[in-house]
Parts: C-alpha cells; structure tokens; sequence
C-alpha cells in the first residue's frame, strides 16, 4: 500500500485532522491532532518551532501519522496509517508554494498567521512513507 493509491487519496483529501505521534526522550510516544497536506509521496505539516512535538521530531525522526473516520452508529470505520521520518523543509519556493496549499485547505489560516506569509516561529515538515496501512476503503 502507498499513498499515491486513488482511494487513499481520495479519504486523505476528505480528512482535515491527523494525529501525528511522535517519540518523546524516554521513549514514550506524544500523540498530537494536526492540519495536514496529503500528497501523492508525503504528508505535509507545519508546527511551531521549539514544541515538545518538534524538539522530538529533532531529535528521532520517526513518527506514526493516523488519519481515521468512525461511524458513530458502530459501523466499519476508515483510515490511513502512515509509518515514516520527518525531513524539515527550508524555506524556498517549495516551502511558499506548500504554504498557498495550506491556505486553500484551511481557510482560518491566515487569520490565525495574520497573514499569508508564513510566520518566522514556525516549521514545516514533510513524512516520507516508509509503510502506509488503510482499512475499509473502496
């Protein structure tokens, strides 16, 4: 499973909150929800820089994004996991161009930024796969 497959992307465009675990110095896991940017090759997300998440995602790259539906009368649930490692985007014109996405995607953004330009006090990074797992898409 990838997540270029058409049905993963289709139930990743339709979810707007993942939780994003990260590995907290004692090994613990910290379980975060987060606004995401699905792609063909990576999930994208962006984080104020110097929080507990990203000082782990510093430090271990490894994380564990779960992006779930659950039916509220007790029927099959949906959902995407995604096993991978961080890698931290500079800013540039990749950055920019991630950041009029995220804009498109979550409208408050530039409200809560004050802005369009993203602030200097925040990180973006992407997940690179290594394993992705879904259940009960079609």
């Amino acid at each position: 499973m990838s997540l270029d497959q058409p049905e993963v992307q289709r139930f990743l465009a339709s979810r707007y909150v993942a939780v994003l675990a990260t590995v907290q110095p004692d090994g613990a896991p910290l379980a975060m929800p987060m606004w995401f940017l699905p792609d063909l090759a990576a999930l994208t997300m962006i984080s104020v820089d110097d929080l507990r998440k990203v000082r782990n995602l510093r430090r271990d790259p490894r994380v564990c994004v779960v992006v779930e539906w659950a039916n509220a009368t007790g029927g099959e649930g949906r959902g995407v996991t995604v096993h991978g490692r961080v890698e931290f985007l500079a800013d540039g014109p990749e950055r920019r161009a991630l950041a009029e996405r995220f804009h498109a995607r979550y409208p408050g953004l530039e409200r809560l930024w004050g802005g369009r330009a993203v602030p200097p006090n925040r990180v973006m990074f992407r997940i690179v796969p290594a394993r992705v797992r879904s259940w009960g898409l079609t």
